[in-house]
């Protein structure tokens, strides 16, 4: 199988913005809420793709 290639975290956050996101907080990792989930994005570049297509376990 292919390598996935893994996305800039700076993408990822406009992305999320314009969907409906806002960033709560910032320190080592974004988090963004939409007022019902939360998510955290570490702010390494490149973003690994698994981790951007992580399910929330809950």
């Amino acid at each position: 199988m292919p390598k996935l290639p893994g996305v800039n975290h700076q993408h990822a956050v406009r992305a999320l913005e314009k969907a409906g996101y806002r960033i709560v907080r910032q320190s080592k990792h974004i988090v963004m809420s939409n007022g019902t989930r939360f998510l955290t994005i570490p702010r390494n570049n490149p973003v690994n793709a698994y981790t951007m297509g992580g399910r929330n376990r809950h």
